[in-house]
């Protein structure tokens, strides 16, 4: 229930000066075991409604995704997990934290949940290789994509600011050490920083505010394949070569112009050659963020796309 996120904000009162945010995030915990690690998630609206699986990227969690689920929810069915070690989920020290891994966990909850209808994948930043690792390996169950900014492809570009976070040492310190990688994203990744009120700051901080919890976040970025010999490329090479199994799939693609990492000149046009006939709205006004920056634009065109496919 919400008191899970209740307990984790108010234990912490560096980050925490309020304990209000239940009108931030009003939503029932669930729980998945991955051999005895709680795989968090969360599952609103009708069980049988359509379903919605909402993937989340990093230094994110379900908690991004807060403006578009009590609308969504109303006519879907809408899950959305935190991957082990972000959010509410737990955060083992010793674990892959690898693309893979999180395929893997995401598969299994899929699953358990025994859904008896097809899902729309909606996917930002990690999410899309996540997601889309999914997808490829249970085409069977996918009904249509939306997609934020984010690569389920290799593009060889990585900004300064992110490659700085891999260098040993110094890469763990600002990002395990300082949170560097969760508090940069409140000026870099967003657009419209007023929207990022103390609040939702608070929010987004409250799941990392140790050293150990910070664990995933760090990994994500050291998972980052851009060495031809990282493990993680094989992951997504594979990925990007199934991804012609949804060719004919409906696809949304709403893309966050100022987007200073998953750039629109460099990625979008990689999603456009994969899915020639997806629509696409570029949101001029919105950065990396794109659903803090343009949820309320975001919410009617999937609404009208859900509706017609």
């Amino acid at each position: 229930m919400f008191n899970d996120f209740h307990e984790i904000v108010c234990e912490n009162p560096y980050i925490m000066k309020s304990c209000s945010l239940q009108h931030l995030y009003p939503f029932d915990s669930h729980w998945c075991d991955l051999d005895d690690i709680k795989y968090h998630y969360l599952d609103e609206g009708l069980a049988d409604a359509p379903a919605l699986v909402m993937v989340h990227g990093n230094p994110t969690w379900s908690f991004y995704y807060r403006t578009l689920i009590p609308e969504l929810s109303k006519a879907y069915r809408v899950i959305v997990p935190d991957h082990v070690g972000c959010g509410l989920s737990d955060k083992p020290q010793p674990y892959a934290y690898t693309l893979e891994q999180h395929i893997e966990n995401l598969e299994r909850l899929l699953l358990s949940l025994n859904l008896q209808q097809k899902i729309t994948l909606v996917v930002h930043d990690w999410g899309g290789a996540i997601g889309m690792g999914y997808a490829t390996r249970h085409p069977e169950t996918i009904r249509n994509f939306v997609v934020f900014n984010s690569a389920a492809f290799f593009v060889p570009r990585l900004p300064l600011r992110i490659r700085m976070c891999r260098i040993p040492w110094l890469g763990e310190f600002l990002v395990r050490g300082l949170n560097g990688f969760v508090r940069a994203a409140f000026l870099f990744a967003t657009s419209q920083p007023q929207r990022l009120s103390p609040e939702v700051k608070t929010g987004y901080l409250a799941p990392y505010n140790s050293w150990r919890n910070r664990i995933a976040i760090h990994r994500f970025v050291r998972d980052i394949p851009m060495e031809p010999a990282h493990p993680t490329r094989a992951t997504l090479h594979q990925i990007d070569t199934d991804l012609s199994l949804f060719r004919n799939h409906s696809m949304l693609i709403l893309w966050g112009a100022k987007d200073f990492c998953f750039t629109v000149k460099h990625f979008l046009p990689e999603w456009h050659k994969r899915f020639p006939d997806a629509q696409i709205h570029v949101l001029e006004q919105a950065g990396h963020y794109v659903v803090e920056d343009a949820h309320e634009r975001i919410l009617p065109l999937m609404t009208e796309f859900l509706k017609k496919y």
